[in-house]
């Protein structure tokens, strides 16, 4: 636990040192591109954003198979914080994707099959934390949610591939054929170190946010046993 704790402080400031670095190479380092201009900077950490998000829907599922095959409570932690970190990386993709489609689209919003099946992938997860406030009992609570966490990362292959299979004009950076998105060597390397960047940062808050709720169901165990040995007649 000793080598955790020194080893997280370490990761966070990796974390910051890439996320600044990836800023100052979208500011610095990418070209302006020719039809949207300086919003498409936007991008890199439109796109890193949404990666995150699903990759920590994904491991959120793993974890929760991970629960329910042996049965040990860390794992519902580490189910219920990816779930969290991940809604906060999918808020901020949504967000800066209105951002960025305003000028290009003209349009905060459309109901586009990206823009919906985020949206739907978003409320599924909220859906996720909301129910799982509402059980009190951990074991249960752990089993639904790993339960839940399986299922609802349907979600996630369905927004994936809503680009690639359905009429969009959400523009598709690989595999879409002709809507990829041309990005010359510049961009491609800001991307990554941003995807990069974004993926550290992913991890750092996962195991700050799994630290902080474990240290929540001791404190939560001490106050149920301390309202159990008290004597409410005296």
């Amino acid at each position: 636990m000793s080598s955790r704790n020194k080893l997280l402080p370490l990761l966070s400031v990796l974390a910051f040192l890439l996320v600044l670095f990836a800023f100052i190479c979208m500011l610095f380092f990418t070209p302006v591109e020719q039809t949207m201009g300086l919003v498409q900077k936007v991008f890199y950490f439109h796109m890193s954003a949404a990666w995150v998000g699903m990759l920590a829907f994904l491991v959120a599922a793993v974890f929760g198979l991970l629960y329910l095959s042996r049965r040990d409570m860390k794992w519902d932690t580490l189910t219920a914080a990816s779930v969290e970190v991940g809604l906060l990386f999918t808020v901020i993709c949504i967000l800066s994707g209105m951002i960025w489609a305003r000028p290009i689209w003209n349009t905060w919003w459309t109901w586009d099959p990206r823009l919906t099946t985020v949206t739907i992938m978003a409320f599924t997860y909220i859906a996720f934390i909301l129910l799982r406030r509402g059980v009190d009992n951990p074991t249960r609570r752990a089993r639904f949610s790993a339960v839940y966490a399986l299922i609802g990362f349907i979600s996630v292959p369905l927004t994936f591939f809503s680009a690639r299979l359905l009429r969009t004009i959400h523009p598709v950076v690989f595999g879409g054929g002709e809507a990829d998105m041309n990005l010359n060597p510049q961009m491609l390397a800001t991307l990554f170190i941003s995807l990069v960047a974004f993926t550290v940062l992913y991890a750092v808050l996962l195991l700050q946010r799994a630290r902080l709720m474990a240290q929540q169901d001791k404190l939560n165990q001490q106050v149920a046993v301390t309202d159990d040995s008290y004597d409410w007649g005296e």
